[in-house]
Formats: structure tokens, C-alpha cells, sequence
């Protein structure tokens, strides 16, 4: 194991992740300047947290550096990718744990008091959970926080949406062929997309296209009349499928259609397969349209919309919306909530406009399922994958004809590409996991929270599902309205644990519990 490269290229990471910090900071260094008064402790938390990044950066690159070592296996690779997770997000933590210390008007029972919570909310960010501690009453509301925070917390969702370790290739080729190795550990999906030669040419192109997303949608949402500081915010959002807002309501404190259907129209485009924009690019638009992952995708999307807008309109109940109002169940009305809510939660951003706890079973049944399905490979949006469900369903009816018809062979298709033996048994093996991840997780929460308490197996299924699949908003009692502050210490450490192996998809977590791992080759 080259433990002193991995060292260094974790050093060059915690750099790159403190000069973003440091943008933050000028912001909300000219905010204050501009006689915003509250940002003077954001600056101070920011430039203190950035500061202690830079330290720890040099002390990693000047004590790992020697000269001669190149080379980046792929033991090295799930170590880097690993640990850029877990150390990135106590970084990126460090600033909403500072603000408490050096603000005098903090309320005493402030969640960002502890740190497990600033971490719990930084790993939300960073894996594009959106999950949060924050709300409620006065003094512990999103909107109490100072914009130069606010926009720290949006920019976490940014980084990771295609991920801080892709940026990391892009923006530093002296990883040689190392480089694609870390592509194809970090990248989510059931296999890595090879668009172009040069695995950092591939980032790069990646990156150009979430750029161009993340301006449209600050420009769309500029158009819809929010402010531009809320406009970036929500697009850091939006194309990261994370969901983190600047309101306590979400989006629904707009009470806005036009912002709302922008939103849907980033969210559903953030859950496709970037590889399809880099072929619309090409100009090889048939492509794009054969291809089955999208289809089922969207087919599914479709579905389960006008499945929920017609348990809504036979339910006959008022939909009450995020802010409080309360909406007569219309054919439009029931569209427009229904639409919204089965979008944001299947492609796992969480944004929410309407308070769906009140919504009929079947209403919640479906929105739970969507959180597992999640997006499609190669998107920022989380959960299982479509790909995958779509092969593990495919495998299940193979098995299934098998049982009346044993003599017969048939090869397993995806659109036009032979899914051989290797990928159906990851499919699988990938969905048990899940599965068996989804039952360990929901038990360990009801350990660890007190008995009496409000966490009851419905809260602690839904929270463990919406963290495992990056959603964030779950039922009962992390449900649209609520959050995650009251959890224990504890659970939000497990609950850190289940969104980082979602965000890299197990293995590369897994993989260091594994006592075979550490032995040199």
C-alpha cells in the first residue's frame, strides 16, 4: 500500500476544499463590508476554518511528499476516495461549529454546538443528502444562519454533486493513470463512463457540463423573480439533486409554479446520465433516445406522477403546503404538489413544497419506493440506480422462466448491450446489499435512540432509507416539516455513516474493514 502518495494527493484535496472555503469567505467578507453585520462571524468561522485546512493540507503534502511515487493503484484509489470523504466533510463541518463559538447571541441549545451535528450537516452536504439539523423555532431556523453560511452549506451540495474527487482529477493530472482509477471508484453507477481516452479530459468535460446546467438554472430561477443570492443557492441544489435550501419551507415558501417548474425541469435533467449530454454535444441525438435506462426512467417517472395525482384527488383532502396554506385537492392543484414531490424525492433532491406526511398511503408507499430506485448511473441523483433495477427485475424473470423452461438460453439484454454474468451478479449482490443495509441501519437507530422517545420504526425506516439513498426528507418524524436535530449524537454518526456509502456506493467503504486490504502486495 503507498500510503505516503495517498497522503499527498489527500493534502492537494483538503487544499482545493479550503480555497472554495476561501471564495465563501471573501463573500461574505464584502457582505460585511457592505455593512451586513451578522456576516463578520461567518467571515471569521470561514477564514479560521480555511485556515486550519491550509495547515493541515501542507502538513500532509510536506510530510508524505518523496520523490519517485507515481503510482496510484486501485487499493490506493478506494483509500484516497474514502478518505476524501470522511475528512473532507469534518472540514467542511468546521466552519458551522466555529460560527457557534465565536457568535455571542448563539442560543445555548444550538445544534451546531456539537460538532457531530456540524459534521452530520457537512456530510449532508458533501454527498448531496439534504438532509438537516436545522429548523424549527426561533434561533435554530435555516434562516437564522448568516448568508455567508448559507451559501458555504449550498456550495458543499455543489462540489459533491459530481464529486470533489472527479474535480480533483480534473483540476490535477499528476495522477497519471491513477486518475482513473479514483474516476471509476468515485463515479456512481454500476459501471464508469468512458466518454473520452484521457480519464482527466472526461472530468473536465463532465465539469464544463455541470457548469453550464448550474447557470442556466441560476439564470431560470432569476427569471422566476428569486433574488440572485437565492437563485445560486437553489442551483447548487437543483443540478447537485441535493436539496439543501435557503428557507425553512423549501421551495415552497416561494408559493411560486414558475419556480417550481424550473426546479422540476433541473431536478429530472441533474437524474440523467451525464454521458447523454456529452453524445447531445456530439450531435448523436437517436442515441440518446435509444437508450433504456432513460426510457424506463422517465416511463417510470411518468407512472408513479399520475399515480400520486390521482390518490390525491380521490383522497378529497386540502394539500397543505410547506409554508403552512392549506390547497383544495384540484385536478391542477393535485398535479402541481403531486409532480413536485415524486420528482424531487425520485431523483433524491428533497426539495419539498408540500407537507406529503398528510398525503394518502399509497402516496407515501410510492414516494418510498422512488427513494430506493433513485436516479439514473452516472447522475448526481442517488439510490439504487434505474440501470440496476431495471437488470435485478430483468434476472428475477430470466430466473423465474427457467423454472418451466430449463433447456432454454436466453442472453440478457439492455437495449442493445449484452449485460454479461459479472454485471448481473453486481446488480444483484449490489441490491441485497442495500437491502441488508436498509434493516442493519433502521436497527441500529432504534438502538441507539431512547426508548419513549419520538424516534419510532417508521421514523427510523424512513431516516435510514433517505440517508443510504442521499434523499434526505423521510416520513413521520424527519418528514417534509421536520429534521434531524433531535437524534442522538450517535445516530447522527450512523446516519453520516449510511449517506457516505450510499454517495460512493458501498464498496469503497467496505472495502477497508477488510483486513486483506492493508496487506502489501
Amino acid at each position: 500500500m503507498n500510503f505516503r502518495f495517498v497522503i499527498c494527493q489527500l493534502g492537494s484535496l483538503l487544499l482545493v476544499l479550503s480555497l472554495c472555503m476561501a471564495a465563501v469567505a471573501l463573500w461574505a467578507g464584502w457582505q460585511w463590508w457592505g455593512g451586513a453585520a451578522e456576516e463578520w462571524a461567518a467571515l471569521a468561522a470561514l477564514g479560521i476554518s480555511l485556515g486550519v485546512g491550509v495547515v493541515a493540507a501542507a502538513g500532509l503534502l510536506l510530510g508524505a511528499r518523496r520523490p519517485g511515487l507515481e503510482y496510484l493503484g486501485r487499493r490506493e484509489a478506494l483509500l484516497l476516495v474514502a478518505l476524501s470523504w470522511l475528512l473532507g466533510a469534518a472540514l467542511a463541518g468546521l466552519p458551522y461549529w466555529v460560527w457557534t463559538q465565536l457568535n455571542t447571541d448563539i442560543i445555548t441549545s444550538h445544534e451546531f454546538l456539537s460538532f457531530a451535528s456540524c459534521y452530520f450537516e457537512a456530510m449532508s452536504g458533501l454527498t448531496t443528502t439534504g438532509a438537516t439539523v436545522l429548523g424549527g423555532e426561533a434561533g435554530h431556523r435555516i434562516m437564522d444562519l448568516p448568508r455567508g453560511l448559507l451559501l458555504w452549506r449550498s456550495l458543499t451540495h455543489w462540489l459533491g454533486g459530481v464529486g470533489i474527487v472527479v474535480l480533483f482529477v480534473a483540476v490535477l493530472p499528476t495522477l497519471g493513470v491513477g486518475g482513473k482509477r479514483i474516476f471509476q471508484v468515485e463515479s456512481p453507477g454500476p459501471k464508469s463512463m468512458g466518454m473520452r481516452p484521457r480519464i482527466t479530459e472526461t472530468a473536465r468535460i463532465l465539469w464544463l457540463i455541470y457548469l453550464a446546467m448550474t447557470a442556466a438554472a441560476i439564470i431560470a430561477l432569476r427569471l422566476c423573480g428569486l433574488g440572485w443570492f437565492d437563485s445560486v443557492c437553489h442551483s447548487f441544489s437543483m443540478v447537485s439533486t441535493g436539496g439543501l435550501s435557503t428557507r425553512d419551507a423549501s421551495v415552497g415558501a416561494y408559493d411560486s409554479v414558475a419556480v417550481e417548474v424550473v426546479c422540476m425541469f433541473f431536478m429530472l435533467a441533474a437524474g440523467v446520465n451525464f454521458a447523454l449530454y456529452f453524445r447531445l454535444v456530439q450531435g448523436r441525438i437517436r442515441s440518446i433516445g435509444q437508450d433504456t435506462e432513460l426510457r424506463v426512467y422517465i416511463a417510470l417517472k411518468v407512472g408513479v406522477i399520475i399515480a400520486v395525482t390521482a390518490s390525491l384527488l380521490l383522497a378529497a383532502t386540502p394539500i397543505v403546503t410547506t409554508g403552512g396554506g392549506h390547497v383544495e385537492s384540484s385536478v391542477w392543484q393535485a398535479l402541481r404538489y403531486g409532480a413536485f414531490q415524486t420528482i424531487s424525492l425520485h431523483t433524491g433532491t428533497g426539495f419539498c413544497s408540500a407537507d406529503y406526511e398528510n398525503w394518502p398511503f399509497f402516496c407515501r408507499a410510492m414516494i418510498i419506493s422512488l427513494m430506493f430506485v433513485g436516479g439514473c448511473a452516472g447522475s448526481t441523483a442517488g439510490g439504487i440506480k434505474v440501470i440496476r433495477i431495471w437488470i435485478v427485475l430483468k434476472v428475477l424473470v430470466a430466473s423465474i422462466e427457467k423454472t418451466f423452461r430449463p433447456n432454454v438460453v436466453r442472453t440478457l439484454r439492455v437495449g442493445n448491450s449484452v449485460i454479461d454474468a459479472d454485471h448481473r451478479l453486481a446488480s444483484v449482490v449490489y441490491f441485497l446489499t442495500i437491502l441488508l443495509l436498509f434493516g442493519l441501519g433502521t436497527f441500529a437507530i432504534m438502538v441507539t435512540e431512547p426508548s419513549g422517545g419520538r424516534c419510532d420504526f417508521q421514523t427510523a425506516m424512513s431516516a435510514t432509507i433517505s440517508t443510504l439513498s442521499n434523499v434526505g426528507p423521510g416520513l413521520h418524524e424527519v418528514g417534509a416539516t421536520k429534521n434531524y436535530a433531535w437524534f442522538t449524537g450517535s445516530s447522527k454518526c450512523i446516519l453520516s455513516i449510511l449517506m457516505c456509502l450510499g454517495r460512493l456506493e458501498l464498496y469503497a467503504i467496505f472495502v477497508l474493514f477488510l483486513p486483506r486490504f492493508w496487506y502489501q502486495a
